[in-house]
């Protein structure tokens, strides 16, 4: 059974008589990557940010309708209400989220300790803004 991103590559592939190289050379990708995903029966991990752009782009779709199928071929599974702007939409927050269902239930009580004590401390301090990964 294919997964979703495997679904909508073949699909698009199809629809267009595309070839996977003309997929990557459109989106700035490498042939063997449009290929992998294409046909990986399971994708380990979610694919980063550029691929995900490259693929959107020579597949000629909306990057959240790539993102949506790469996570659920992931076995993760976002939920919006509308979709993400794109110019806006963080990845990471998307897939922390989506993430926390696939933990334990103790796993998960930790991580809501760990996001109450952060927001607890984020509060305490007036001017704190978010982390900029700067020391």
């Amino acid at each position: 059974m294919a997964n979703a991103l495997q679904e909508l590559v073949k699909s698009r592939l199809e629809q267009q008589g595309w070839s996977y190289g003309d997929v990557a050379r459109r989106g700035g990708i490498p042939r063997s990557t449009v290929h992998h995903l294409a046909t990986a029966e399971r994708v380990t991990r979610m694919p980063q940010q550029g691929t995900l752009e490259g693929l959107a782009r020579g597949l000629e779709l909306p990057l959240d309708s790539v993102r949506r199928a790469a996570a659920e071929a992931c076995g993760i599974h976002l939920y919006f209400e509308e979709p993400a702007d794109t110019a806006t939409a963080d990845p990471e927050v998307a897939t922390l989220i989506a993430s926390v269902q696939r933990l334990s239930v103790a796993d998960r009580r930790h991580v809501t300790a760990l996001i109450e004590s952060l927001l607890r401390n984020a509060d305490a301090v007036p001017d704190s803004g978010p982390d900029t990964g700067s020391a």
